[in-house]
């Protein structure tokens, strides 16, 4: 298995929205139509939610104001990894697998974990680096072609043409 920048990422200067971002961009939309005073059935179909989700908004709304909706902070354990460590990890694996010293130029959760550990000096699970190539960096699985090294296309081309039909006719 090998992993890679995701094409549609490849290039970017702007990181996508996360999921927590885009639900909090529904809710400030939800709440400047609250203000303008657009029923719930309408906001509902104009931020893509359930009608249900927008009256428990309303509610929340009422209750404490916009900033109630706003997104809060993570709970849980911080992450082992800070930002910059990220990008110290993520221009360690675009040099490629071999200028760290592998054989074949794939990265796998193994050998990401030993390049994260070498230029970081953090230990990571697999779960953890899955989580650090797909979601951090913005990487995902791309698995090499499985075809001979010694393939010759016009060899078979020959094959299938001359050899195929003189055998088929045999049967």
């Amino acid at each position: 298995m090998a992993y890679q920048p995701s094409p549609s990422l490849a290039g970017s200067s702007l990181p996508p929205l996360s999921r927590p971002e885009l639900a909090e961009a529904r809710r400030v939309r939800a709440v400047e139509l609250f203000e303008e005073g657009v029923s719930n059935a309408e906001i509902a179909r104009v931020v893509g939610v359930c009608a249900e989700s927008v009256r428990r908004w309303r509610r929340v709304w009422e209750e404490g104001g916009a900033s109630a909706l706003r997104r809060r902070a993570a709970t849980g354990r911080p992450p082992k990894l800070d930002d910059a460590q990220v990008e110290t990890v993520r221009a360690a694996l675009e040099q490629g697998a071999q200028a760290h010293g592998f054989e074949a130029d794939l990265w796998t959760l193994e050998r990401v974990g030993a390049v994260v550990e070498r230029v970081t000096g953090v230990v990571l699970s697999r779960a953890s680096v899955w989580r650090l190539l797909t979601g951090r960096l913005g990487w995902s699985l791309q698995r090499p072609e499985r075809r001979a090294v010694e393939r010759d296309e016009s060899e078979i081309a020959r094959w299938v043409a001359h050899e195929w039909p003189r055998i088929k006719r045999g049967r």
